[in-house]
C-alpha cells in the first residue's frame, strides 16, 4: 500500500513538473514573439520615418486651397519629416504669377522663433545640394532692422544663434535681410553664414550685398538660388553660393567643418523672422512674406 501511494506521489509529480515546463516554454514563446512584434513595429516606425526624409522638393502650392491655413498636417506632407512648423502662421495666399503660394506672418514685438517661423526639414544626407525659391515683401512689410528670411542649409550639427562653428562640428547657410540702423533708405540682403573659420560668434556676413545701393522694394518677388557643397577634412574646399536676380552676392570656398562625421548637408532650413536678439530688431507690426516656386536638388 505504502509503494502505491508512493508511486502515485512520483508520478503526480513528474506530471506537475511537465506542466510546469509547459506553462514555462509558452510564456517565453510569447515572450519572444512580443519581442518580435515590437522589433516590427519599431522597423515599421524607423521605415515612416526613413521615408520622409527626401532628397528633393518640388513646391508651389498651387494644389492648396487659396486662404486656408497651412497646417502642420499640410506641411509634414509637402516637405516630409518637418519640426518647428507654426500652422497659426502660415497661410496658402496669392504666390507669383497669379498663382498659389505660402505667406509667413510676423508677430508684434518679438523675435526669433516666438514671432515668426524656426522650421527645419529632414534631407537625405549630401555633400552637395542647391535650392531656389521665390520670395516677397508685403507691399506696406516694415522693414525695421532685419530678420532671417527663406530657405537654406545646415551642416553636420547645423549652428545658429550664436553657436560659431569653431569646433569643426557643424555650419549652416542661411539668408537675410538687414537695414543698417534701421533706415529704410538702405535696406539689402546678405549672406548669413556660420562656419569653422568665422571671424565672430554669430554669422558671417561677408561683403556683398543686394541690391548694392538703394533698398529692396515691397511688393516685388525676388528670385534666390543657393548652392552648397561639403569639404572635406581640414580642407577648405567646401563651397557657399547665394545669387538673388542675377546678381552673385556669395560664391567662396569654405571649411564648414573639421570633423569628417559631420561633414555632410542634412537638413534644409525654413527661417523666417526678426532679429538678433535686441529689442531694436522689434517692431509694433504684424507683417508678411510670401514665398512660391521652391526647388531643392540633392546633386551628391
Amino acid at each position: 500500500m505504502k509503494n502505491q501511494t508512493k508511486q502515485r506521489q512520483f508520478t503526480a509529480g513528474i506530471l506537475l513538473l511537465a506542466v510546469l515546463a509547459v506553462t514555462s516554454c509558452k510564456k517565453e514563446t510569447k515572450s519572444i514573439e512580443g519581442g518580435q512584434e515590437e522589433v516590427s513595429a519599431d522597423q515599421k516606425r524607423s521605415e515612416l520615418s526613413a521615408a520622409a526624409v527626401v532628397p528633393s522638393l518640388n513646391l508651389n502650392w498651387d494644389s492648396r486651397t487659396n486662404g486656408s491655413a497651412y497646417t502642420s498636417a499640410q506641411a509634414s506632407s509637402d516637405f516630409g519629416n518637418v519640426s518647428g512648423w507654426q500652422q497659426s502662421r502660415a497661410l496658402i495666399a496669392n504666390g507669383k504669377d497669379g498663382t498659389n503660394g505660402m505667406r509667413v506672418t510676423l508677430l508684434p514685438n518679438q523675435l526669433s522663433g516666438a514671432g515668426g517661423m524656426v522650421t527645419n526639414v529632414d534631407i537625405t544626407d549630401g555633400s552637395a545640394y542647391e535650392l531656389d525659391f521665390d520670395v516677397k515683401f508685403h507691399s506696406q512689410f516694415n522693414f525695421s532692422r532685419g530678420g532671417k528670411i527663406g530657405f537654406g542649409f545646415s551642416v553636420g550639427e547645423g549652428n545658429t544663434g550664436g553657436d560659431p562653428g569653431w569646433d569643426g562640428n557643424g555650419g549652416s547657410l542661411r539668408l537675410m535681410w538687414y537695414s543698417p540702423d534701421s533706415n529704410p533708405n538702405r535696406v539689402f540682403f546678405q549672406p548669413y553664414v556660420y562656419h569653422k573659420d568665422q571671424p565672430t560668434e554669430y554669422g558671417d556676413t561677408y561683403t556683398q550685398r543686394f541690391p548694392a545701393s538703394g533698398a529692396l522694394q515691397k511688393g516685388v518677388w525676388y528670385h534666390v538660388h543657393m548652392y552648397i557643397k561639403s569639404n572635406s577634412g581640414s580642407s577648405t574646399n567646401g563651397r557657399a553660393q547665394i545669387i538673388i536676380d542675377g546678381t552673385t552676392i556669395l560664391d567662396t570656398d569654405i571649411r564648414w567643418t573639421t570633423n569628417d562625421s559631420k561633414r555632410l548637408i542634412n537638413n534644409l532650413t525654413f527661417h523666417t523672422f526678426r532679429g538678433g536678439s535686441q529689442d531694436y530688431w522689434k517692431t509694433s507690426t504684424t507683417d508678411y512674406i510670401y514665398y512660391d516656386n521652391l526647388a531643392v536638388n540633392k546633386i551628391n
